[in-house]
């Protein structure tokens, strides 16, 4: 029985490229896949902030109503927190629905400086008049808003370093050509 002898002349060279073309194909697949591990991950990091900002949100609309009658003379004070409250929780609207959005990142963090500053100023008022501090309409609020304030740190840095992975990642040649073949883009800190 003879073989047709031209399965014996097959060269490297042929061999090669389609060797080549399944590497490659493997590679996209693996790529691909890990960029969307590590955009998974910035929205379980989200998953984490998302809950502390609702429970601030919820602490701080009866704080400022116990805070309106003691602090008659701060208003100002009191609309500049609710207002800066308003464009936190219009941001983590925003954030809800797509946790890898740059665009919706910068908006929340470009929100969450005036509500530092606002909520700065109105424990800087509650310091300086202590039984009003001590309150019981004012005090579990409080603490409910300094808790999430010592909590947030950490929070965040674990939102960022989820970012900076992905972002590292996509940016990585070659995987940076998949990622704007894909529609990978970058992701925002808070």
């Amino acid at each position: 029985m003879d073989f047709p002898g031209d399965w014996l002349s097959i060269t490297w060279q042929q061999l090669a490229w389609p060797a080549a073309g399944v590497l490659l194909v493997f590679w996209m697949i693996g790529a691909y896949n890990r960029l969307m591990r590590l955009r998974n991950r910035i929205g379980q990091a989200w998953s984490q902030a998302e809950p502390l900002l609702a429970r601030r949100d919820e602490a701080l609309t009866p704080l400022i109503a116990a805070l309106r009658e003691p602090l008659v003379d701060e208003t100002g004070a009191l609309d500049a927190l609710a207002a800066a409250q308003i464009h936190v929780r219009s941001a983590t609207d925003a954030m809800r629905a797509r946790p890898d959005s740059d665009d919706a990142a910068r908006l929340l963090a470009s929100t969450l400086g005036p509500w530092s500053s606002s909520f700065s100023r109105v424990s800087a008022l509650l310091e300086q008049r202590p039984a009003v501090q001590q309150s019981e309409g004012v005090a579990p609020w409080l603490a409910a808003l300094q808790d999430s304030q010592v909590r947030w740190p950490f929070v965040r840095q674990a939102f960022n370093e989820a970012v900076q992975v992905y972002n590292d990642a996509a940016a990585q040649w070659p995987t940076r050509w998949l990622s704007r073949l894909f529609g990978f883009k970058p992701a925002a800190a808070l």
